[in-house]
């Protein structure tokens, strides 16, 4: 099976397991998968990491083997490999991620860079234009128009795709620049390896000698002080350097919490810009624009049908893949009757699954405070009280890791999470306050569970 037929076959996969797992697990766990081969009885997956693989098999290995037995129509073994071994064929040891002029041999002309990801194929509407146009204006000067470049927004708006669309554009018209994407956990892991292998000189050259340096995800080195302090000086020399530096989030500069002031400084010091979850016209294009990918013809109609509902971009492709699946079955129509369907599925779906951010917003509503108070660094006894509550729910509801709820929240550390949790439920035993949560499980309709 080509590589094509097994990339196309496991978005299936990860669109169905999207639905049985809690948003904060699929992005932790398996946003960064791939399926890599596939005969008649195994199926090889690639993850970022062995914790990340430790998890999987633990946890959601057979969550993984239902789907994949559902659509090979086969009993599959499921064999977990690291990601550095795909990237390195080797057995010599090395950094966990290579740049772009490194002699690896990689998946794609830019390692851990899309090759479709690109300003081409990227939809563009007033909920993003702002951040496309300084992308792109970034691609041209690069190091000379908004350096660093810093785009936040929520999960599924496009965040990584404009990212990666500028390491494309660089790449395409100046092959000989040294290019890194990579997130923020890798950093961590490269950081702490070199530190374990003594071999912090070369990981320091490696990075800051490069022309254009991007981390997503940067909200996770909050309480990180080593490697915040590795950050601090890798960004003033690449600075220097007129090298571009361009980090994503999911929360502005000044929501960070446990960032050293300097370092978040630096992060404000070129240009801040957010991305909206898309609009409807978006989300018709974004459709439109996929569907096309997967070489299949998505009725106009089909796609503003879809669009109608309020899905961030991985949900629309997840939607846009089930009616590919179920067209192809049905001589290649997308009927009125499958899409209705299938929409129905997803909206009993999203009734009965909570994500982490519905959980904060229920809390913030319910308290008539603001998601900035209860993710921010004020004590007040209300606000305490409201932040508990939060964890409390994240981890009864969803099962998050404290050092998830952590992050949710700020950025908090996990022994904050733990005493927050311990306490409501000492609370609960002697207080009043199930009724509080009993009210704020009726904002969420029948989602919340009886306490």
């Amino acid at each position: 099976m080509e590589q094509e037929e097994l990339n196309q076959l496991w978005k299936v996969v990860l669109s169905e397991i999207e639905t049985d797992v809690s948003r904060a697990n699929f992005l932790t766990l398996f946003k960064n998968t791939l399926l890599l081969a596939l005969d008649s009885s195994t199926a090889t997956v690639a993850a970022p990491s062995s914790m990340i693989i430790d998890l999987l098999q633990r946890r959601f290995y057979q969550i993984i083997k239902k789907s994949l037995d559902k659509h090979t129509k086969k009993d599959m073994e499921i064999l977990f490999v690291p990601k550095t071994i795909v990237a390195e064929k080797d057995d010599k040891p090395g950094p966990l991620f290579s740049i772009s002029n490194a002699p690896r041999k990689t998946i794609g002309h830019l390692p851990r860079v899309r090759s479709e990801y690109t300003f081409e194929s990227l939809a563009v509407s007033t909920s993003n234009q702002l951040a496309y146009v300084s992308a792109t204006t970034v691609a041209k000067k690069l190091g000379k128009a908004y350096n660093p470049l810093f785009i936040y927004g929520p999960v599924g708006v496009g965040k990584t795709h404009l990212m990666q669309a500028i390491a494309n554009e660089v790449y395409k018209n100046f092959p000989s620049k040294k290019i890194a994407y990579i997130t923020s956990e890798e950093f961590t892991n490269e950081v702490v390896e070199a530190i374990r292998n003594n071999a912090t000189s070369s990981m320091k050259k490696r990075f800051r000698g490069l022309d254009l340096l991007i981390i997503d995800d940067i909200q996770f080195i909050a309480g990180k002080e080593k490697i915040q302090e590795e950050l601090f000086h890798t960004f003033n020399i690449l600075v220097d350097n007129s090298s571009q530096i361009i980090l994503s989030s999911d929360r502005p500069p000044s929501e960070m919490r446990k960032v050293e002031k300097r370092l978040l400084s630096r992060f404000s010091g070129g240009l801040t810009v957010d991305i909206e979850a898309p609009d409807f016209e978006l989300r018709a294009a974004i459709l439109l624009i996929k569907a096309k990918k997967y070489n299949f013809i998505l009725p106009i109609e089909a796609a503003k049908k879809i669009a109608e509902q309020d899905l961030d971009g991985r949900s629309l492709e997840g939607v846009l893949l089930r009616v590919i699946t179920r067209a192809n079955t049905s001589n290649g129509e997308v009927t009125e009757d499958i899409l209705e369907e299938i929409l129905q599925n997803k909206k009993r779906e999203e009734a009965n699954i909570f994500h982490p951010d519905d959980i904060i917003k229920n809390v913030c509503t319910f308290y008539k405070i603001k998601n900035t108070q209860i993710k921010g660094a004020k004590r007040d006894a209300s606000l305490v009280k409201a932040r508990q509550i939060a964890m409390y729910l994240l981890k009864k509801d969803l099962n998050l890791t404290f050092v998830e709820i952590g992050n949710l929240l700020g950025g908090r550390d996990h022994t904050t999470i733990m005493h927050g949790v311990n306490k409501i439920e000492e609370m609960l035993k002697k207080t009043k306050i199930g009724e509080e949560i009993m009210g704020i499980s009726k904002i969420g309709s029948d989602k919340h569970v009886d306490y």
